[in-house]
């Protein structure tokens, strides 16, 4: 930020008992006194705000970079060498630093993980990403444009209809469009359809990092089959293309429900079957429970969301606590668990599992054509929307500010994994990096959706 140069703070805050939100602004010259001591659910938000606008935050306490730019990256006031960052470091005899990363072995994004252990015991765990920044929000600045939607599609690509949920409701927002209770539920159907298919995927692979492979190899090939059931509805498994703003290209008629019920309740069925050897085998039990522990104290300090914070009893779901689309129809059960462990985060997806397909079969009876009427929605000049989805992994919010023609002159995306990072790092505390592995399954957070 030049020198003297003024900057826009605007601030959203969401409140989930009443289900609305206040948002406020301040121009400030440069500098704000940091309020993550009090508040601390807000360390990452003024770490970023320091390192893309030179933004100079009082009392902070330790403003390390949260991504690595890339040199042509504008937004960047002080873009870091990459890898290059202040590591936390643990003195003392016998104390010893392990270090992973960020290149792995396998297909995997890149993440670098440095534990401070002794012996085996795992003192602290600091996490650095942002080795792929992509600079999408930047991208986003003066559009929409054709690329806008593709670009939401691959913000995190796990959650293609999470991401383009929130998209489509930004410009319906902005251009006041009304969707059809049909549109809605393909889109519901669609998000519920890739939440399954996501939470069998990691309840598998928690098998598999406990060596238990009967759950892992079922799991494996039924998400693949829950992941056909969104290739029968747009032709892409991870349901790219389906929807657009102001509606979607794809409808679900009779014959397709038909089919998509029949296929669900065969892979619930064997889902069951698989699942349900892991919470009685005493192998599994011994590793999943009092495992890489949050507290709900800690989940709620550090703003920890989705089924890691329902999974300390933390009630909170966009799903319930603002609904949106069909949700505003047809409520979703909350799955909560007490413990904050693997085990409960593992039980709250069974839990989600268990809601999706319930609700999924509820809408299938209705039939959903396609909006013949929709229109491409042209945003209002001057506007600020927000949007919030439950996608699998928790909270998915989206904010877009206009320029006076209309055009996005800043959009901004936050990924649950954005929140749930730092939770990841505190579980590892006191615990054995042997249980790295289950423990960072447990959350299974996104490389992408964090680094944009």
């Amino acid at each position: 930020m030049p020198h003297g140069a003024e900057l826009k703070i605007i601030s959203i805050l969401a409140d989930d008992l009443a289900g609305k939100f206040e948002v406020s602004s301040c121009v400030t010259p440069g500098s704000i006194e940091s309020v993550t001591p009090s508040v601390p659910q807000a360390h990452m938000f003024e770490r970023e705000m320091a390192e893309q606008y030179g933004l100079n935050v009082e009392g902070h306490p330790w403003l390390k970079p949260v991504r690595f730019h890339s040199p042509h990256n504008a937004t960047a006031a002080k873009a870091p060498s990459i890898g290059v960052a202040d590591f936390y470091k643990i003195e003392g005899e016998q104390v010893h630093e392990v270090a992973v990363g960020p290149v792995h072995a396998g297909v995997i994004e890149p993440g670098h993980f440095r534990f401070q252990c002794h012996g085996e015991n795992v003192f602290h765990l600091e996490i650095s990403l942002g080795y792929q920044h992509r600079g999408v929000e930047k991208a986003l600045i003066g559009g929409p444009d054709k690329l806008s939607l593709n670009r939401m599609e691959t913000a995190a690509g796990d959650t293609t209809i999470g991401h383009a949920t929130a998209y489509c409701q930004i410009l319906e927002s902005l251009g006041e469009i009304h969707i059809s209770d049909s549109v809605q539920r393909v889109r519901a159907v669609a998000l519920e359809i890739e939440r399954l298919a996501n939470h069998a995927g990691d309840l598998g692979m928690l098998a598999q990092d406990v060596g238990y492979l009967p759950t892992s190899s079922f799991c494996g090939r039924l998400r693949g089959d829950l992941l056909n059931l969104s290739q029968e509805i747009c032709g892409n498994r991870l349901g790219r293309g389906l929807l657009i703003p102001g509606g979607t290209r794809f409808g679900i008629d009779n014959e397709m429900a038909e089919g998509i019920r029949r296929k669900l309740l065969a892979a619930m069925k064997d889902l069951a079957g698989a699942c349900g050897l892991l919470w009685g085998k005493p192998s599994v039990l011994a590793r999943f429970e009092n495992t890489g522990v949050i507290t709900k104290e800690d989940c709620v300090n550090l703003g920890v969301v989705g089924p890691a914070a329902r999974a300390a009893g933390v009630g909170i779901d966009v799903r319930s606590d603002f609904p949106f689309g069909e949700y505003t129809v047809t409520r979703m059960k909350k799955s909560l668990w007490k413990t904050g462990d693997v085990m409960g985060r593992a039980r709250v997806r069974w839990r989600e599992i268990e809601n999706s397909v319930e609700f999924i079969i509820s809408l299938l009876g209705f039939g959903s054509a396609v909006d013949a009427s929709a229109k491409a929605p042209k945003p209002r000049g001057g506007m600020i929307a927000v949007s919030m989805v439950e996608g699998w992994r928790g909270e998915i919010c989206h904010t877009a500010v206009t320029n006076d023609d209309g055009t996005f002159s800043r959009y901004k995306i936050v990924d649950p994994s954005f929140h749930n990072w730092t939770a990841l790092a505190m579980s590892l505390r006191g615990e054995g990096i042997s249980d790295f592995p289950i423990c960072n399954k447990s959350f299974n957070l996104s490389y992408c959706g964090f680094d944009l």
